[in-house]
């Protein structure tokens, strides 16, 4: 499919037996780009993930967004009722940090066998359950910028138990900037408090936007939560973001 100078397709990301599902947006023109890896909610890789890495297509990223739920739910694609939010939160409490960062790093090693990408730069951007995830994707030597949304439990929670994600923010290799409404209930103002602390104490390269009058899902379109103005500013800090960390040719 072709759309407005990008090119989206559906590929295959091989990750040992496994075989992720992934969408891929990419600039309909020759050059080499910078990538970034899209990361859903618990919604799958649905429209708004999908339009997500077509925007940052045609920034002139290389964006794929790789299924998260390929071993409990392959094709899983919710939209925001009650019935797919009880569905999506049983596949995310179904993943395990080990699994979500080896899917991150297939995804990684996939994107550098393309002949448009450049492979050192590299960075994340997810939602929900995703802004969680990369926070731990952070992590990643070959992830060179991060944009968290609204990602929940990052205090005291990882996926699939253990040790909180946040007592990883020492290993974080590289600038990130995270998203939050004032007006989310699901994450207090002290986690968030929490997690600019933690980034400040270990000197990770940082910043963190906290929207008066915004909720959960602020910058999602499809929801009844969507804010306009707060998503508009935190779409030009995400690309600010990565044209400071994302070299391109």
């Amino acid at each position: 499919m072709t759309n407005t100078g990008i090119r989206t397709t559906q590929v295959k990301v091989p990750n040992g037996d496994l075989q992720i599902d992934a969408y891929l947006a990419e600039p309909d023109h020759e050059g080499t780009f910078p990538a970034v890896i899209v990361i859903q909610e618990i919604f799958g890789v649905n429209k708004h993930i999908r339009e997500v890495a077509q925007r940052l297509a045609d920034e002139g990223y290389v964006a794929i967004a790789p299924t998260l739920f390929q071993r409990t739910a392959p094709g899983f694609e919710g939209g925001y009722n009650s019935e797919d939010v009880q569905l999506g939160r049983k596949y995310k409490e179904q993943t395990t940090a080990e699994e979500i960062l080896s899917d991150v790093q297939a995804a990684i090693a996939y994107l550098r066998t393309l002949p448009n990408v450049k492979g050192e730069a590299i960075g994340s951007i997810g939602f929900c359950f995703g802004g969680h995830v990369v926070y731990l994707a952070a992590t990643l030597p070959d992830i060179k910028a991060t944009a968290s949304f609204y990602g929940g439990g990052i205090p005291n929670s990882t996926p699939g138990g253990g040790e909180p994600t946040i007592n990883r923010t020492p290993e974080i290799k590289a600038p990130i900037y995270t998203f939050f409404g004032n007006e989310d209930k699901g994450i207090p103002l002290e986690d968030t408090e929490q997690v600019e602390a933690a980034l400040k104490e270990h000197l990770i390269p940082h910043a963190v936007f906290r929207y008066a009058g915004a909720d959960h899902g602020f910058f999602c379109n499809h929801r009844a939560s969507y804010n306009l103005e707060a998503a508009t500013d935190a779409w030009k800090n995400v690309l600010e973001l990565f044209q400071k960390n994302l070299q391109f040719s």
